[in-house]
């Protein structure tokens, strides 16, 4: 089996992983009303990261996983629990069976991520997260600005690649 699948990640793929992560949060809030109360109403954004990003950009990387980071805007009292990772399945797809543990998973392993960004809720997400990964004030930060970042949420912004940017593809 391919280690990587060279096949196109389209917007209803996108549409899917969206879903994906939208699931997964509210399993996450049902389970933690405390980080609920803090968080649910504070998504600035959801995003495609780091390979599969990439992938999705140039066409020639490969998905490997699916890498998607859900962000928000900080609360005063806590931030987001960073280290809180979750797994999902992208199911049967043209991308395949995840290559490290096809067993556990029937297509590519979804990683699920969050993180609280210092901004308002009403902030620009685009501009929000390009100042976050230009800032690279978190190892994070450093870690995802390497490769690309597609937004997938809000819908309005689908597919939209927030990073890089032509701002510092300009530099």
């Amino acid at each position: 089996m391919s280690e990587r699948s060279l096949e196109r990640i389209s917007k209803t793929d996108l549409k899917k992983l969206a879903r994906l992560a939208s699931a997964e949060r509210e399993d996450f809030f049902e389970r933690h009303p405390e980080w609920a109360l803090l968080y649910r109403k504070r998504l600035i954004c959801t995003a495609l990261c780091e390979d599969s990003a990439l992938h999705f950009f140039n066409g020639t990387t490969g998905v490997r996983d699916f890498q998607v980071w859900s962000f928000y805007a900080a609360h005063a009292d806590a931030a987001f629990p960073y280290k809180q990772v979750s797994r999902r399945d992208f199911g049967k797809s043209k991308f395949g069976a995840d290559p490290d543990n096809a067993r556990a998973y029937v297509g590519r392993r979804v990683e699920l991520h969050g993180r609280s960004l210092d901004c308002l809720t009403w902030e620009n997400p685009i501009e929000t997260l390009q100042q976050y990964l230009r800032s690279g004030e978190t190892p994070t930060a450093r870690e995802l600005r390497e490769k690309a970042v597609v937004l997938i949420e809000p819908e309005r912004l689908l597919g939209y690649v927030a990073w890089p940017s032509l701002a510092v593809a300009m530099i």
